[in-house]
């Protein structure tokens, strides 16, 4: 397998060792919450007191307990979605794939801590793919992934780093692989569907990646005199390619667990957007439309969430795609790493969830997208300050004794400068990160990829 221009090894070698450092300091700072004394169930005693005061919280840590993860139940087969809402039987609340992920790491983990570092482990060879994919197509610019706040508070916060791999791949799959179009799309497509079956959001990267190949690729606009040909077969393929991963995936799940399976999609669905969901619908249309002082909002919020937020998404989708079609029409190539990158802002914005580390889902966009640096830092400031904020704001919230359904914090008389500081961190966070999505939405859709577009072989078969 060929690929493009290769970047020298003095790049390579400062990336790669930078992306190491920075993933053992990732893990270090969630480390902080663990032990040294642990309870009957394997849950260190500190991690209550410390994981909000300390900012060292990760859903690792906090899923060793309630999932059965600790009990190494294999995950969805007996599972099910009790009456009230939890997931019991071994069903959690991620995709399939990120679920055997979680099995796998707390096998021989018997702590909070050891399955902590066995994740860790466990992640750390798809943070160091991305990091050496981003170099191969980037150069230098790859450090803005592995030298940046993020990765150091995300790489151990979740199970990001396997999906990000996924796209990361994709995209370098497309730029650089020295095959035919339509053969390299497919590839990337099952690509695609992997990092679907990992964390869903890779899955709409296929329909621009499909419109890419249905225009031909670099320079597929028509020659004058000639007469358009789209390419249905190859986008139909990748379409295909990708849709066949997602069901060869999750279909033994289905078939063996199928309540356990469907348990996960049906948790999701019932998510409210309450305080931990760190959307714009908590801090901006709760306070509009309801009053009733409930941490997760009336009945009515939770409606008009559950129907505008999946709506405006799709929409969002939508005008990206189209967007990009314009830009198509004036240029002669489908720009499908823009659409994808602006399709994720929209995702970002929109949807009910916004956890912190999807972060790490935006950051190689802008590794490998042309955006001005002035913008790109204060979306990591923004980042960090909701990063921060939030864990203070838990902080500070139970010290004061604050009502869970509260929307606003105003510290005591006897609060320190961080406390104060605290609230507007958190609404710096929340709105700054949303206004700067809206920009990026727009400057995404006009950029041009830092790397390799295509490689030299551009056209598909006919």
């Amino acid at each position: 397998m060929a690929a493009g221009p290769r970047p020298g090894r003095l790049v390579l070698v400062v990336v790669l060792l930078t992306c190491c450092a920075v993933l053992v300091l990732g893990y270090a700072n969630k480390a902080r919450c663990t032990g040294p004394t642990f309870d009957g169930d394997g849950r260190s005693t500190a991690f209550a007191e410390r994981q909000d005061a300390q900012v060292c919280y990760s859903d690792v840590q906090a899923l060793w307990l309630g999932r059965e993860v600790d009990q190494h139940v294999f995950p969805y087969v007996h599972g099910a979605l009790s009456a009230n809402g939890t997931l019991v039987g071994g069903s959690l609340e991620y995709p399939v794939l990120t679920g055997l992920l979680i099995w796998v790491a707390a096998l021989g983990a018997h702590t909070d801590a050891g399955f902590l570092l066995a994740t860790a482990l466990l992640l750390a060879p798809f943070g160091l793919l991305t990091a050496w994919l981003l170099a191969r197509m980037t150069r230098w610019r790859a450090l803005l992934f592995t030298a940046t706040p993020p990765l150091v508070l995300y790489a151990v916060q979740n199970w990001e780093l396997p999906v990000v791999a996924s796209s990361v791949l994709a995209v370098w799959l497309v730029s650089c692989w020295r095959v035919p179009l339509r053969r390299r799309a497919v590839v990337a497509s099952v690509v695609l569907g992997v990092g679907f079956c990992l964390k869903l959001y890779p899955g709409a990267f296929v329909v621009p990646l499909a419109l890419l190949v249905l225009t031909g690729g670099v320079g597929g606009r028509e020659l004058p005199g000639h007469v358009r040909r789209f390419d249905v077969r190859g986008a139909l393929a990748v379409v295909g390619a990708a849709g066949a991963t997602v069901v060869a995936v999750n279909l033994p799940f289905a078939l063996v667990g199928p309540e356990g399976w469907w348990a996960s999609f049906r948790f999701q669905g019932l998510r409210k957007a309450d305080l931990s969901t760190n959307s714009i619908w908590y801090w901006g249309l709760r306070p509009i439309v309801d009053s009733s002082g409930s941490s997760s909002g009336s009945d009515a919020y939770q409606r008009v969430v559950s129907v505008a937020s999946p709506t405006l998404v799709l929409l969002a989708f939508a005008a990206a795609a189209a967007l990009g079609w314009r830009r198509y029409r004036r240029e002669g190539t489908y720009p499908w790493l823009a659409v994808s990158a602006a399709m994720l802002c929209g995702f970002l914005l929109l949807h009910q969830v916004h956890s912190p580390q999807y972060t790490l889902w935006l950051l190689p966009f802008l590794v490998l997208l042309r955006v001005r640096w002035p913008l790109v830092v204060a979306y990591l400031v923004a980042d960090l300050a909701m990063e921060v904020g939030i864990f203070r704001y838990f902080e500070l919230g139970l010290r004061e004794q604050v009502r869970p359904g509260a929307t606003a914090l105003v510290p005591g008389s006897g609060a320190g400068l961080l406390d104060q500081l605290t609230p507007a961190a958190v609404l710096l966070g929340v709105w700054g990160r949303a206004a700067l999505l809206v920009v990026l939405f727009v400057v995404f859709l006009r950029s041009t990829p830092v790397g390799p577009v295509e490689p030299a072989l551009t056209r598909s078969p006919r």
